[in-house]
């Protein structure tokens, strides 16, 4: 493909940006509505408008580039059960150390800028323990986003800008879809590591894998503790975090160089 086709280009991708937010508040008004007849919480409704204002926009997205899924979401010539197989458990291990870095580094947000009243009321509308919401934050909204951020954005800035550029782009426009500055930085961290497992590995199945477990041991932290309560951790839970995500790092760039030589060869 000449790179000049590549698509989206970085403004096609603010533009993509701007109506997912569109798509979004016509389903919020649409929810807000149906929301009593449906039974749906506050924290449902919000998962289930960012869902849908995603998910709207890349398939249309798909239909309009001509997309199957497989070019989605496994452009990568191994099979998806190989791929599984051979990285999901070394992404796992980043977990941990993502989620403690990042609980601080909200944590320190939150005390520089405190949250005013409507914001709060807003992360409380987007949190929630019943099991639909878990459901959509840990499984749904993870596949979906990753599909949208990394299969459509990352895949076409892949094609058009190097490869930090792509990565790094993209993140900055997966924390900016927030809409907020204490999520602004983690999704942006979250997005810049996910970029990199899909610019190395060609896959959305360790995006997917990464992104689903972040938000799940993040929700059974949110249910278990305070917001604080990381910045208290005994120094052998951080050491632990931070061992296990060197393991993890170190696999991943061991199976990804050995993948480069291998299509070296091939070439």
């Amino acid at each position: 493909m000449n790179r000049d086709d590549a698509f989206p280009t970085a403004l096609q991708a603010a533009l993509l940006m701007v109506a997912q937010l569109l798509v979004q508040l016509v389903v919020g008004a649409a929810l807000y509505d149906a929301r009593g007849m449906l039974g749906l919480t506050d924290s449902q409704s919000w998962a289930l408008q960012a869902v849908i204002s995603n998910g709207v926009v890349f398939a249309t997205v798909m239909h309009a580039r001509g997309l199957t899924y497989r070019e989605l979401f496994h452009p990568a010539g191994t099979s998806m059960r190989a791929t599984a197989f051979r990285l999901v458990p070394w992404v796992l291990l980043l977990v941990p150390a993502l989620t403690l870095g990042i609980s601080i580094i909200e944590v320190v947000l939150t005390r520089a800028f405190p949250l005013s009243e409507s914001q709060q009321a807003m992360f409380e509308r987007m949190g929630g323990s019943d099991l639909a919401t878990m459901l959509v934050a840990c499984v749904i909204a993870p596949a979906v986003e990753e599909m949208f951020f990394r299969g459509i954005i990352l895949r076409g800035f892949l094609r058009r800008y190097s490869r930090a550029q792509a990565i790094w782009g993209s993140a900055v426009l997966f924390g900016l879809a927030h809409l907020n500055l204490y999520q602004f930085v983690a999704a942006t961290l979250m997005g810049a590591v996910s970029g990199w497992l899909y610019a190395r590995s060609r896959s959305l199945v360790p995006c997917i894998a990464l992104h689903a477990s972040y938000n799940g041991l993040l929700t059974a932290l949110a249910l278990l503790q305070s917001g604080d309560a990381s910045m208290t951790l005994p120094p052998t839970l951080w050491i632990g975090g931070l061992v296990l995500a060197a393991i993890g790092a170190v696999s991943l760039s061991r199976h990804f160089d050995r993948d480069d030589a291998d299509d070296a060869r091939r070439s």
